[in-house]
Order: C-alpha cells, then sequence, then structure tokens
C-alpha cells in the first residue's frame, strides 16, 4: 500500500513537472506555494540541480521554478536554439503560467537571460539577481567588441561535435576545475556538461560569446543585485563600465571562491540573496 501511494505520488510530481514545461525550451520543477514567485535560471550547459541548496531556503518563503534549459544536462535539445528565442520563451513561460512580478535569478548565461528579460519588458519582474554574469563577455577582452549579425556558428559546432568521448570529457573536466572550489561539485558539474547535446553546446556557447547587452540594459526599472566572483574586485572598473547604463544596479562580491559562488560562498551568497529579495 505504502509502495502504491509513492507510485502515485511520484507519477503526479512528474505529470505536474511535465505540464509545466511543455511547449518550452526548458524543463521546470516547481516547489513551495507562497505568492512571490522566483524563477531561476542556470549557467551554460548546467542543470537547475544547481539552484537545489538555494530553493531549499528560499522555498518556505516563495513559490520557486527551477529551469534547465533545452539541450542541456540531459534535457531534450530544440532545433535552432538561440540567446534571444530562450528569452522570450521565458517571458512567455511566466505569462502563460500567469506568474505575477517575478523575481530573476540567474547564474552566468543564465543571468544574461534575466537582464535580457528585464530589459526588454521592463515591468514583467519586481527584482532581478545576476550572478557572475557581465552585460557582455567578449568585451571583457575586447571593450570595442560588436556582435556579428547573423553569426555563423557552423565551425565551432563541427569542432565540438566532432570531440571523442574522452576528448569532450576532458574538456568538461579542465571547465568544472577553473569553475569551483568546492571539490564535492566537481563531478557534478562535469556531469551536465556530459549530458547535454553537442549541437546546443557549441551554438549557445557561440551565441552567448556574440551577445552585448550594455546598451540594452539601460531599460531596465527594476532593482538589480550583480554578485560577482571574488576575481572581479580586481578589475573593478570594467565591470562598472560594462553596467553603467543600468540604472538600478548594486554590486557585491563574493569573500572566496570561484564562478559557482551558491557553492563556494554559501553562507555569503544565501545572505545576500534574502537580504535583497525580501519584501
Amino acid at each position: 500500500m505504502i509502495m502504491k501511494k509513492l507510485f502515485f505520488i511520484l507519477v503526479a510530481f512528474l505529470a505536474s513537472s511535465f505540464a509545466l514545461a511543455q511547449d518550452y525550451p526548458f524543463s521546470v520543477v516547481k516547489s513551495g506555494t507562497r505568492k512571490q514567485a522566483i524563477v531561476f535560471i542556470p549557467g551554460f550547459a548546467c542543470s537547475g540541480d544547481v539552484w537545489k541548496e538555494s530553493v531549499e531556503v528560499l522555498k518556505e518563503d516563495y513559490t520557486c521554478y527551477v529551469l534547465t534549459m533545452a539541450g542541456f544536462s540531459g534535457v531534450a535539445p530544440e532545433k535552432n536554439p538561440s540567446f534571444e528565442s530562450w528569452k522570450m520563451q521565458i517571458v512567455r513561460f511566466i505569462k502563460e503560467k500567469n506568474i505575477e512580478k517575478p523575481i530573476l535569478i540567474g547564474h552566468s548565461m543564465g543571468g544574461g537571460l534575466a537582464l535580457a528579460i528585464a530589459a526588454d519588458f521592463p515591468y514583467l519582474a519586481v527584482k532581478i539577481v545576476v550572478v557572475d554574469a557581465l552585460p557582455c563577455l567578449m568585451a571583457l577582452s575586447n571593450p570595442e567588441f560588436k556582435p556579428v549579425p547573423a553569426k555563423d556558428c557552423s565551425e565551432m559546432i563541427n569542432r565540438i561535435t566532432a570531440m571523442n568521448e574522452e576528448q569532450f570529457a576532458q574538456m568538461q573536466r579542465m571547465s568544472a576545475a577553473s569553475l569551483t572550489t568546492d571539490s564535492s561539485k566537481f563531478d557534478e558539474i562535469v556531469s551536465w556538461g556530459l549530458k547535454s547535446d553537442r549541437e546546443t553546446f557549441a551554438k549557445m556557447y557561440c551565441d552567448f560569446s556574440n551577445t552585448d547587452l550594455r546598451e540594452r540594459i539601460k531599460s531596465i526599472t527594476v532593482p538589480s543585485l550583480i554578485l560577482l566572483e571574488p576575481h572581479f574586485r580586481n578589475i573593478e572598473t570594467v565591470i562598472k563600465e560594462q553596467y553603467k547604463k543600468l540604472p538600478t544596479v548594486q554590486f557585491a562580491y563574493a569573500n572566496k571562491g570561484l564562478h559557482f559562488v551558491m557553492f563556494d560562498d554559501k553562507e555569503w551568497f544565501m545572505n545576500q540573496i534574502r537580504e535583497f529579495i525580501k519584501e
């Protein structure tokens, strides 16, 4: 009887998750039942599980919607993914599910998506939190960078899809080692990349690298918290230059760690989030 009950609970949960995500280029897991909603957007080639510990803390006071984008970490890929199409589909999801004035929290590329949504739909969200992301990644090395219209990503796609399994795995391990100081999370981060669709991986890296939001963010009207890894404090002038047209910005730098600050400086991270999003 107990096993039968657990089975039906599991089926209901999966059906609920599927119903939330159908027709959208991402999976969705919903936790909590409070009035104020938070939409969590993970970064490049990441699972929504990157937010698992954050959700455990916040779900008692908020309704949490955790996305995992199509083609990443085992979620089925879609045809012709793009940064702009994902932005529009997240907006459509929020509108169609009647999620009123959510808080958007995005990490890395997910932070870029949060910026783009708040810029292009200024009255959709109530606040945004951008975790270790910049309006223009390529401008770090080239401040005069300008996106290439209709950029051809085929060369990168061909290069990534041509890798054998060990080559791709080695690339994921090298990447993970430079992104977190929490060794307990290393294998999990690597597994997210290995379970990602190679074509989506290459296309979205190419597309996001060709994205420049420095001008667009001037349209953002909601309070915006930018949480950054400690390294960025060394180039604070460059960071502020990228965000100079965001009128609502406030910055906070982690005390330790690398790109996955939610893992590497957990207490600082959650304190920053809770303080900023409380009413």
